[in-house]
């Protein structure tokens, strides 16, 4: 009795020690995620450790490796490191199936577990553009499609034209038959002009499993429209005895080919002067009989349009007259410079005579009623002697 007492104690003594030396031991995991068909590394690490076995299961709880001994038949699941202080293992060519939680297992008393989550993104497939069928009229109503499966979580689908994003766009958005992954899709609307001819139309997927590099697909427009026309001439001063080409500038998908000339309604009057070549009219040695109005008339499958040009033939000398200078304009400032002068002189002719005859008639006040010219002396003088004695009255 005394021994198995003996051995009972010796027992739980060892179990005690063994349950305190463990009781700074723990697994240390982190969640992992990855993209499918990818390699997924689960590390469990333990800092304090004391020869204590590690054990690695799936969400199955199916042992995958105990310590450095690998207990499930999967060739896609190898040993990365096996120590007293860690456990990693990888799992390459992961599939959605492979999601789910993952356990460490520390064999001590009691066992102690950490978990880790196995994050599997779903990448979504190339994206597809419906809907377009060329060509299309102008000002017809578009709507495209675009459309792409397999993403997990659901993908982001953006449009662009012209590099700038589109905004008012339809966003659908379906659980694929798995259950796991999504299909998704974005509608856009809008009414074509000229202006859309062979603009690429983008539609962009944004998922966190393309790392940063977006998936598109592009549609480049193709839009028919009616032409248009413009009539450039190559002087704008036509001159007589001088040739002149017109240029008919025509736009329009289809391409407008070839251009109908006329003049004032009717056919070109003089075929030998007046040539036609491609999109150009060139008339040699213009004349007065040359003026009038010429249209140029462009047609494709989808309409007509025309321009007007009016021509009028210049003379040679009265565009030289116009262009040197103006001699009339300038005689006629002339003229009225000079007469200013004249007005000038008159004006102030006038007025030295005015302030002269003044004084003369001052002088001679006293003279009006002398008999002879002694006597016309002496009054003036007396007149003088008046003059300075009002003024000291004055004083």
């Amino acid at each position: 009795m005394i021994w198995k007492r003996s051995a009972v104690l010796r027992f739980y003594s060892v179990c005690g020690l063994l349950l305190q030396g463990s009781q700074g031991q723990f697994p240390l995991t982190q969640n992992v995620t990855v993209i499918e068909g990818g390699t997924a590394i689960l590390t469990c690490r333990v800092d304090q450790n004391d020869n204590t076995s590690l054990q690695w299961s799936n969400p199955a709880q199916q042992t995958l490796y105990f310590d450095d001994k690998k207990a499930l038949r999967d060739n896609r699941i190898e040993l990365v490191r096996a120590s007293w202080h860690e456990l990693s293992i990888s799992v390459s060519d992961v599939s959605l199936s492979d999601e789910g939680q993952y356990t460490c297992s520390l064999f001590t008393m009691p066992v102690k577990t950490s978990k880790a989550y196995l994050t599997v993104l779903g990448v979504p497939e190339k994206p597809q553009i419906s809907g377009f069928s060329s060509p299309v009229m102008e000002g017809d109503l578009m709507q495209l499609t675009c459309k792409t499966s397999g993403s997990k979580p659901a993908a982001d689908i953006r449009w662009f034209k012209n590099d700038k994003e589109i905004k008012d766009v339809k966003y659908l958005k379906e659980e694929d038959a798995n259950r796991k992954t999504f299909t998704v899709s974005s509608t856009l609307d809008f009414r074509v002009d000229r202006s859309d001819d062979g603009v690429a139309v983008i539609c962009r997927v944004d998922h966190e499993s393309l790392n940063a590099t977006p998936q598109v697909a592009m549609q480049v427009l193709e839009i028919h429209y009616t032409p248009s026309v413009k009539i450039i001439p190559s002087t704008p001063f036509p001159q007589e005895g001088q040739p002149l080409i017109l240029t008919c500038e025509s736009k329009g998908k289809p391409l407008p080919e070839p251009v109908l000339w006329t003049k004032d309604g009717g056919e070109l009057p003089d075929p030998d002067r007046m040539v036609v070549s491609g999109r150009e009219l060139n008339i040699l040695f213009l004349n007065k009989t040359d003026n009038g109005t010429y249209r140029c008339e462009a047609t494709n499958t989808i309409g007509q349009s025309s321009a007007e040009y009016v021509l009028i033939v210049h003379d040679p000398n009265a565009l030289a007259g116009q262009n040197g200078p103006d001699h009339a304009l300038i005689g006629g400032i002339v003229a009225v410079v000079v007469f200013v002068t004249l007005c000038s002189i008159f004006l102030l002719g006038r007025y030295l005579a005015r302030h002269k005859g003044t004084y003369l008639t001052n002088e001679a006040k006293g003279a009006e009623d002398a008999p002879d010219a002694d006597t016309a002396i002496i009054n003036a003088e007396g007149s003088q002697v008046n003059a300075e004695e009002k003024k000291e009255y004055f004083i």
